[in-house]
């Protein structure tokens, strides 16, 4: 049995997890944008109609991100407060887009959030 001695993750061992937290994380952002864009049809037009059917949506594509980024986050061996501000990031609208760039250059360079 061998045991590790070192703290670092390879990193071809995260790049499943690290491709599919990128593609969630992209996909999380333009959602969010689809949000903001119902959210003004629905408040500033009255018309509730698309915000009642996208709205589920992208509750399913954000629960798809959270998962992801805890797997990712598991893997990769990031901090607690870093992993809760990487999830939060897919809140905020053009956020998710920046934290992805972020966490993809440090998870290839090898360095923990």
């Amino acid at each position: 049995m061998t045991t590790r001695t070192d703290d670092t993750t390879p990193l071809a061992s995260l790049a499943g997890p690290l491709t599919r937290f990128r593609a969630a994380a992209y996909v999380t952002g333009v959602g969010l944008l689809g949000l903001c864009f119902v959210m003004v049809l629905r408040y500033g037009f009255a018309n509730p109609e698309p915000s009642a059917i996208y709205s589920p949506i992208h509750g399913v594509l954000y629960m798809i991100y959270l998962a992801l980024t805890i797997d990712l986050a598991i893997k990769a061996r990031w901090s607690i407060k870093g992993t809760v501000l990487v999830l939060l990031a897919g809140c905020v609208p053009f956020v998710s887009f920046l934290v992805e760039r972020r966490v993809t250059h440090r998870v290839k360079a090898g360095q923990k959030l």
